[in-house]
């Protein structure tokens, strides 16, 4: 007997692509997967909501239709219900960026990401904690999967988000960083990674991050693995404009860590507070909240079918 099985739908994603591409597949997951229970998301952090209450409903599998973002919520559903353990996550490539598919090695083909989920592989890997503050100022949890800044890239996801996205994750993503470094200023910030002050100064962007891309194909933490127990911290600081657009290129490489000035460090817990105006945060492509903020690696937290790389 298949799993119960939720699909946790985001009818927005991919500009609003996402829901004629579900309608399309749907009778193809139903063929694959057996019975499923479908539910659509009307509201940012939906997404959440769902997975909580289908988890706690006794919902074995959730299989996300949607993009980084909505996993990343899904993920946070799943663990507030303290059912990280007994649910099974199943990822279809749905997103604009698709960062945690391309970290992860599953498939970007919607045929072969269904035979993956239907085949029943599973995975487990790291998940993310994060405290912060919202825009009102309070005291917010959550939990995420694959990439959490601080600094630009708040401002890039924003910028990102008002656009159509029509020429992809990688093109968007691009042209919404190059328009947020022209305006943005680098931030004083105290970052401390497992007690230690590692950093206090101006940043552009600060990482804790469990896989290795974001901004839709950026290698950011180009060591970053999903089940070595650490987050993965790079720290750029407040460089030049005029080199900062010079080394654009090498995030997509990763070798922007060997740039002179900018850290690669690993841990278990992050704390990041501002000196003096507080700074934007970023979670899995969607602008959060900002400082202070305190990201904590949750080891072995969720379990992943359909991924059965090693990445």
């Amino acid at each position: 007997m298949p799993p119960r099985t939720l699909v946790i739908v985001n009818p927005a994603s991919r500009n609003g692509r996402t829901r004629k591409t579900f309608l399309t597949l749907e009778q193809q997951l139903r063929d694959r997967l057996g019975p499923l229970e479908i539910d659509w998301t009307k509201t940012p952090r939906d997404a959440e909501r769902l997975a909580r209450e289908g988890a706690r409903a006794g919902v074995e599998r959730i299989v996300v239709a949607g993009g980084d973002g909505t996993a990343s919520e899904v993920v946070a559903g799943v663990l507030a219900a303290d059912l990280g353990d007994r649910v099974e996550i199943g990822l279809l490539p749905l997103g604009t960026g698709a960062d945690l598919n391309r970290g992860l090695g599953l498939p970007m083909d919607l045929d072969r990401a269904i035979e993956g989920i239907a085949e029943g592989r599973t995975r487990c890997i790291d998940a993310g904690r994060i405290d912060y503050q919202d825009t009102s100022g309070k005291a917010r949890c959550t939990r995420f999967i694959n990439s959490a800044t601080v600094g630009v890239s708040g401002l890039v996801c924003a910028m990102v988000n008002q656009t159509s996205k029509r020429l992809g994750g990688t093109v968007s993503f691009l042209a919404g960083t190059v328009r947020a470094l022209a305006r943005f200023e680098p931030t004083p910030v105290e970052l401390t990674l497992d007690g230690e002050v590692v950093h206090a100064g101006p940043i552009v962007l600060a990482t804790a991050n469990n896989g290795p891309y974001f901004g839709g194909g950026m290698r950011g933490t180009p060591r970053a693995r999903f089940d070595d127990g650490l987050l993965d911290v790079v720290i750029i600081p407040g460089l030049s404009k005029p080199m900062l657009f010079r080394k654009l290129p090498r995030l997509y490489s990763g070798t922007h860590v060997d740039v002179p000035g900018v850290l690669y460090l690993t841990g278990r817990k992050l704390e990041a507070r501002s000196i003096g105006n507080s700074c934007e945060l970023e979670v899995d492509g969607e602008p959060l909240g900002h400082t202070p903020a305190r990201f904590e690696v949750l080891p072995r937290a969720i379990t992943l079918v359909g991924a059965s790389e090693t990445r």
